[in-house]
């Protein structure tokens, strides 16, 4: 029998988001970066002020990553763009789904050379409607997966070698080989069935020590999976129903942030709001856009 260790999520900011999501630590400036994918806004949180600032991007943003210190880079329902956290200017980098106006994206994340990888999904709740893309750093975007109906939680092995994702709808776990260098992917395997009673797979990081953090919509908890056994050996409770992603942050990359979103529910005030757990474990660094080469091969791609 697994002893599965439990943790409690306290409240960081009582933000009321629609649809919390997306959270990113920026390393660099140390920030929080997350979103309110129904409210339209991107938060900037700053853990030693506890002050949380709002910009309003104007349409759905699904997906925040770190770029530079006034620009980040943002999926939103209209494309990909670099947007300006100071003057809420946003550039268009690429549209991949111009043909498909009943989508938008979903989770995104850097993968450790820094491109951006980002899935979309239907308005409508359509199955395999979605696919999954990756922006290289030179601005151009390929295909990944094809008839995808929710790309969510994204993560990747400590080596590189393994890209783990999430479409929510299937309750599966799946992992790719994950070529760093191509930025393509092979050779998928199922690697964890959820129970839907716990919640539906969501949003998902990865640990130092290789344990995977997957929000669970619906099931009031973030629980912490071991990729070679497909076993959930932690739980973080939550009183909130839908808990949509997480991601580790603070100085020591020890603090555990959890995003959720509202529902129907009259009984759960805190819905919509940031929490954070220190879990024992540290998790893995954010990766920024572009990293090394920063913004001379994006701005040439674009100007």
């Amino acid at each position: 029998m697994i002893l599965i260790k439990t943790y409690t999520a306290n409240i960081v900011i009582d933000a009321k988001a629609k649809l919390g999501e997306g959270p990113s630590w920026d390393q660099s400036f140390g920030r929080l970066l997350w979103v309110d994918i129904e409210g339209y806004q991107l938060h900037i949180y700053d853990p030693s002020t506890q002050q949380d600032r709002t910009v309003d991007v104007g349409e759905h943003i699904s997906a925040v990553v770190p770029y530079l210190e006034n620009e980040v880079i943002v999926a939103l329902i209209s494309g990909l763009y670099r947007l300006n956290i100071q003057t809420g200017e946003k550039i268009l980098i690429h549209d991949p789904e111009e043909g498909r106006p009943g989508n938008r994206f979903n989770d995104g994340k850097c993968d450790p050379a820094g491109r951006f990888l980002a899935g979309t999904m239907s308005l409508n709740g359509e199955s395999e409607q979605g696919a999954f893309y990756s922006l290289s750093t030179e601005g151009n975007v390929s295909l990944l997966i094809d008839e995808v109906s929710t790309s969510n939680g994204l993560a990747w092995s400590a080596d590189h070698s393994t890209l783990y994702y999430i479409d929510t709808p299937t309750l599966e776990i799946v992992s790719f080989d994950y070529d760093v260098q191509e930025g393509t992917i092979s050779n998928k395997q199922v690697i964890a069935t959820v129970d839907e009673s716990e919640g539906y797979p969501d949003g998902m990081t990865i640990d130092a020590e290789g344990m995977l953090w997957v929000a669970r919509w619906g099931g009031q908890r973030v629980s912490r999976i071991d990729p070679t056994s497909g076993e959930v050996i932690g739980e973080v409770s939550l009183p909130v129903n839908c808990v949509t992603s997480c991601a580790f942050g603070g100085e020591h990359l020890d603090e555990l942030y959890i995003t959720t979103a509202q529902d129907d529910s009259e009984d759960q005030p805190l819905a919509g709001g940031l929490f954070m757990v220190k879990p024992g474990v540290k998790g893995m660094p954010t990766i920024a856009f572009n990293q090394g080469q920063r913004a001379s091969s994006l701005e040439q791609s674009i100007s």
